[in-house]
């Protein structure tokens, strides 16, 4: 029987691919979509408002769009663009929910939002979404330095909010996924290992440089003027945090994500980068991470004795 989050969703494999603003674009998500998963349309940028429509073309599978509040709170013609575009789901994320909630139910979508605290499981929880991404520290991204990990911010909310969870932050395999499920979530969201996929747009400087990291292979980066985010220790972000005073962030990301310049911004990447040794398939990352669960189950099960 499918879980809470494969019914509300509509999917196969509750696996979500996350929201990444210039690279949750069409084909990428189009190819989370066909492997059973939920693929994430971002719609900061005009390139990626035009995906919402382009990516029906490359599937006819459920699709999600990532609303970031904070960057459409004086702006609510979105609800218009998403529901103009037949988009069903809705990822809201960095900020109150309670400003696009009602708008976005009344316009027949669900409302799926992200939180890093119990504090904000709740007011999201009052506000009426449907759903909850609980997202570790350890996730790539804007964080709060002060942020509780996976281990123990899943297993908190899940204990005290009833909506489903779909955990995010240290997502990459069937192993994950298995503690994801035993701490108490329906479904997993995957954004560093999404990157470093075969359908991923990045640039190969950056997929390496994922599959290079070790377990102290990020940072998080907290500069004045900007929000604290968890990135890469490499290029120009390695020489930030080890405050170089000729280091200074700036605002060409996508040279870094495109044209592979690890010098010309910071790449925001999660811990788990650790974890990812190769390349994969998309098909391959959702189909393997869902249906591997019960064997690592079973492996679990020996430990007992």
């Amino acid at each position: 029987m499918p879980n809470r989050i494969q019914t509300l969703l509509g999917v196969r494999y509750p696996v979500v691919q996350a929201p990444m603003t210039y690279i949750a674009r069409a084909e990428l998500a189009a190819a989370v979509s066909q492997a059973g998963g939920l693929g994430m349309i971002e719609t900061l940028t005009p390139e990626g408002r035009g995906d919402l429509h382009r990516v029906r073309s490359l599937t006819d599978r459920p699709v999600a769009a990532n609303l970031m509040i904070q960057g459409w709170k004086a702006d609510p013609s979105i609800v218009e663009v998403l529901a103009e575009a037949g988009v069903r789901h809705v990822f809201t994320s960095a900020g109150d929910p309670a400003l696009f909630t009602a708008r976005l139910h009344d316009a027949g979508m669900t409302v799926v939002h992200v939180i890093g605290s119990l504090k904000a499981a709740h007011k999201a929880a009052d506000t009426g979404v449907d759903a909850l991404v609980v997202e570790g520290v350890e996730g790539g991204g804007f964080k709060s330095a002060l942020g509780a990990s996976t281990m123990v911010l899943l297993p908190l909310v899940a204990e005290r909010v009833g909506l489903p969870i779909i955990a995010a932050g240290g997502m990459c395999d069937a192993r994950s996924a298995a503690a994801a499920l035993v701490l108490g979530a329906e479904g997993v969201q995957m954004g560093t290992r999404m990157l470093a996929s075969l359908e991923s747009a990045v640039h190969d400087e950056f997929k390496g440089a994922i599959v290079a990291a070790d377990d102290a292979g990020t940072v998080l980066l907290d500069v004045p003027g900007n929000p604290t985010m968890r990135v890469l220790r490499t290029g120009l972000a390695a020489r930030v945090s080890a405050a170089d005073p000729d280091a200074r962030l700036l605002g060409q990301v996508t040279e870094l994500y495109f044209g592979g310049d690890m010098e010309a911004s910071v790449a925001n990447t999660g811990q788990v980068s650790s974890r990812i040794v190769d390349l994969l398939p998309v098909e391959q990352i959702v189909r393997e991470t869902w249906a591997g669960i019960e064997s690592q189950l079973d492996v679990a099960r020996a430990r007992l004795g």
